[in-house]
């Protein structure tokens, strides 16, 4: 699932309270309201504001799964806006349905899809009135639940925080926590006991962890007599024309997506791109009903004009070029979410243009044939071009590029192939504009690359900071100057503690929890907690027999990994099947 990262606002917006929520209650369609007695009690929190946690998909569809069990209410909770945080102004965490109490629910569940939020599930703690380790909560304090895309990929640096890590897809989870809560009740033991026996449970409390110095974790296993699995396999759908698709169902002004309907239509992607995380831990792929998901269009347009399509490779769904017709026929502007290339059609692009669409976004990742088979990227630049004349044909004015740098054997002819890539497609770009009298834009956003755990990439280290920045200056002299191009090149040092908070283990807890207290400021923070920053960054993991993220079953084994890095170093493809015909042999490393 391709979640959109959005930034909260500077200020308070109009009609909204000190929650950042709408002050007219009557602004939010599809809220569910019920009585408290007598039922299972989730408060359900995403670690950001109101405004960027209702434009998540996950969190709305955990909502709607807690609250078709008419034994549950689930009630939601974001962060307060900045405002609200203040030194002189703490007001106690409260739902948004009721008002009532975090701490007086029976479980307090966190969804989270980005590293940056890990601060902001402490300050939810804080702000409830619990205690942010789960060593140090008492018995009848919520429950505490993470779950959440980052959980499957790497729980280890919430671990200190999560009475329970739920991994794994909520479409199961969320059904097998009622249970296991409805029957359990209030005995904790009982409750861990029956989790663990179930996929996608983690209870870190039953696990010891043993280290290896900085950096290294030896083993995480079962502490001694605990009912505990020696791995958590993720939960996972094997079918998804047997679940709901996954759509809004709170619309709300108060958000960026306020007049829009997210609907997922395709899980998972069979490129496997081998920086990927969410190609490899989302497959197999599995489109959504095409049915269903009209219906759930026709049904939303009453408050929707427009419509996101939220999937990793959206032209997977055996039926898109249907479902975007019909979806023109409903009157919706559409957004796709980021479209892999090779799968760009003439039909798909102009149905997309006719929904009102003036932009779209591509990822070459990098802009040498060499590079992309390296990385597993399944397009040439020839492809590329050729897509690009089919987007500007069909009248799509502007288009977005996402490139990195940092990648494994990328030389400065690899940064100069950016620059003259993006070159080439301006001229296309140009081209077409000429008999509509316009131009667009170009726009080309870069990132150094973090390793991702549960890739081919995971035992890689970083590129330093010091390589990074000197990649940067040499792109910035490279693309300087060119007319209708615009180059938004990340800095080093963002992606230095996003890839710490990604690659970590538990210790990493501690420097989330001081990051916290000292307003987000990240390098105090690793200097406070004594840890080796450069130790989980900068360190080749190919010897290590343990990785700490492995303590969950992602479906894929370590085989399959060296495999595709061994493919890597030779620059060689691993095609999809339903491409490998069509394409031939992969090309050669010296082509």
């Amino acid at each position: 699932m391709n979640h959109t990262r959005l930034h909260p606002p500077r200020g308070r917006r109009p009609g909204r309270d000190a929650r950042g929520v709408p002050a007219d209650p009557t602004a939010e369609v599809g809220v569910v309201r019920k009585t408290h007695g007598g039922r299972l009690r989730v408060a359900l929190a995403f670690p950001n504001t109101y405004f960027v946690g209702m434009s998540n998909l996950g969190l709305q569809t955990v909502y709607s799964l807690f609250n078709a069990d008419d034994r549950v209410v689930c009630e939601r909770v974001f962060l307060p806006p900045k405002q609200g945080l203040s030194a002189g102004r703490r007001d106690p965490l409260v739902t948004i349905e009721s008002g009532t109490l975090v701490r007086q629910f029976d479980v307090f569940a966190f969804s989270v899809s980005f590293e940056w939020d890990y601060t902001n599930v402490v300050t939810m703690l804080r702000l409830a009135g619990i205690e942010p380790r789960a060593a140090r909560r008492h018995p009848r304090d919520p429950l505490i639940v993470i779950g959440g895309a980052v959980t499957f990929v790497n729980p280890e640096p919430l671990a200190p925080f999560a009475d329970v890590i739920a991994a794994g897809e909520g479409e199961l989870l969320t059904p097998a926590l009622i249970e296991a809560l409805v029957e359990t009740g209030r005995d904790r033991e009982a409750l861990f006991d029956r989790l663990v026996a179930s996929n996608g449970f983690y209870v870190p409390s039953r696990y010891d962890v043993t280290y290896d110095g900085p950096g290294r974790v030896a083993a995480i296993t079962p502490k001694p007599g605990a009912s505990a699995p020696p791995i958590v396999r993720k939960a996972a759908v094997k079918a998804a024309d047997r679940i709901e698709p996954p759509a809004t169902r709170i619309f709300t002004p108060a958000t960026e997506f306020g007049s829009r309907l997210l609907i997922e239509v395709v899980r998972g992607c069979a490129n496997l791109c081998r920086f990927c995380w969410a190609g490899y831990n989302y497959l197999p792929v599995r489109p959504f009903e095409t049915r269903r998901i009209l219906e759930i269009a026709e049904a939303a347009r009453p408050h929707a004009t427009r419509v996101g399509l939220v999937s990793i490779a959206l032209c997977d769904h055996p039926d898109i070029e249907l479902i975007l017709q019909r979806l023109v026929e409903m009157g919706y502007g559409i957004s796709p979410a980021s479209l892999r290339l090779d799968d760009l059609t003439e039909p798909i692009v102009s149905l997309l243009r006719q929904a009102g669409e003036r932009s779209i976004t591509i990822a070459p990742e990098t802009g040498s044939d060499r590079l992309r088979r390296v990385i597993n990227k399944t397009v040439t630049n020839e492809q590329i071009l050729d897509r690009a004349d089919v987007i500007f044909r069909a009248g799509i004015e502007n288009l977005k590029l996402y490139f990195m740098i940092g990648l494994p054997s990328e030389t400065d002819e690899d940064l100069a192939a950016i620059r003259d890539l993006a070159l080439a497609v301006r001229d296309r770009m140009v081209e077409h504009a000429r008999s509509r009298g316009t131009i667009g834009r170009l726009v080309a956003s870069v990132n150094p690359l973090i390793p991702k755990p549960g890739t081919t990439f995971q035992w890689l280290p970083m590129t330093r900071a010091r390589e990074i920045d000197r990649k940067t200056e040499v792109l910035r002299a490279a693309v300087s100057g060119i007319d209708n191009v615009y180059f938004n090149i990340k800095s080093e040092r963002h992606s230095y503690y996003q890839g710490l908070l990604s690659l970590g283990d538990r210790r990493v807890a501690d420097v989330v929890e001081l990051a916290e207290q000292n307003g987000g400021d990240w390098r105090a923070a690793v200097a406070a907690a004594g840890l080796d920053a450069e130790a989980y960054l900068y360190r080749d993991r190919t010897a290590d027999p343990f990785l700490p993220w492995q303590i969950i079953d992602g479906g894929h084994r370590s085989t399959l990994f060296r495999e595709e890095w061994r493919k890597s170093e030779r620059a060689e493809w691993t095609l999809p099947a339903k491409r490998a015909a069509a394409v031939g042999p992969a090309a050669p490393a010296n082509s």
